[in-house]
């Protein structure tokens, strides 16, 4: 498989701050962030062609920095990237940038991480990610991003 042909170890996605984004002072509400990233994380499972990932990897642990606020009307650009994965469990990395807008010029809003376990329907514990999602990860291009 040549570079071209392998999927981006990285996904994105571009919206607008909405005001249900916001905290009625005109700024993101700290859920929104998530909201975006898990948005992103959908982009880049749709690119793997792995729609069974979703009902069977819930959220264990999240840590999230914010470094600036971002407006009503804003362009923001989430972003996730695979960082790690484990034998029952995966990490993520993500960042939230903002476009320049009116007095903001913009730049990385929020960063940070997020860890899901493989726990399939049925399952009360985390088990093995199944081979097909092993070998879909792993197929993801390892050089970073430029």
């Amino acid at each position: 498989m040549t570079d071209q042909m392998r999927p981006s170890r990285h996904a994105s996605i571009d919206r607008n701050v909405e005001w249900v984004d916001t905290d009625a002072s005109g700024h993101q509400h700290n859920s929104s962030v998530m909201r975006w990233v898990e948005s992103a994380e959908a982009e880049l499972f749709r690119a793997l062609n792995l729609p069974d990932y979703f009902p069977s990897a819930p959220r264990v642990h999240q840590a999230i920095s914010y470094r600036a606020k971002l407006w009503f009307g804003q362009r923001i650009t989430a972003t996730v990237g695979i960082q790690k994965l484990g034998r029952t469990s995966m990490t993520y990395a993500f960042e939230v940038f903002g476009h320049p807008h009116l007095e903001s010029e913009g730049g990385i809003a929020a960063f940070g991480t997020v860890t899901v376990a493989h726990v399939p329907s049925g399952s009360l514990a985390a088990l093995p990610w199944p081979a097909h999602m092993v070998e879909a990860v792993k197929s993801l291009q390892l050089a970073t991003r430029s």
